[in-house]
């Protein structure tokens, strides 16, 4: 146990983000769900419901569990929350983008039963990755905290 815990506290901030990612991910589904179920929104409009509630979701989640930013004064609250919706905009664009343009290119296998799910795989795991360090770097940057 005490490997574990010492293993957890060398990559907290990875652990944290990959959790908070699959809870993320939670939100977003049951958002979408309640937006088309229970609301009516129809598919585009229980998207974009489910997409702000994700991203909503992990401002917070990345805000104070995975990148430790605590202060909430207005104007470093502002400048990470700009940060991090645009950023979040910038890779949602790019995966609009790259799932057709990598099915296009020959990336078109289904896994799963899914036609062209290869494709989304990869651009998800790009995404993640992107999304992390657009987090790190500049949303919830050191600087951004005091």
């Amino acid at each position: 146990m005490k490997k574990l815990r010492d293993l957890y506290r060398r990559h907290r901030e990875i652990v944290n983000y990959l959790l908070f990612g699959a809870a993320t991910t939670a939100v977003s589904w049951i958002a979408y769900a309640l937006g088309v179920g229970a609301l009516g929104m129809g598919v585009n409009g229980g998207n974009v419901f489910s997409w702000v509630c994700a991203v909503a979701f992990a401002f917070v989640t990345n805000k104070l569990w995975v990148f430790d930013s605590r202060s909430w004064a207005w104007p470093a609250w502002l400048k990470e929350a700009a940060a991090f919706v645009g950023g979040r905009a910038f890779t949602g664009l790019l995966e609009l983008v790259g799932l057709p343009l990598l099915i296009r290119l020959g990336l078109d296998q289904t896994l799963l039963g899914v036609e062209g799910f290869a494709a989304k795989v990869v651009t998800t795991i790009v995404v993640i990755i992107l999304n992390y360090f657009l987090s790190k770097f500049i949303a919830f940057r050191k600087g951004h905290k005091k």
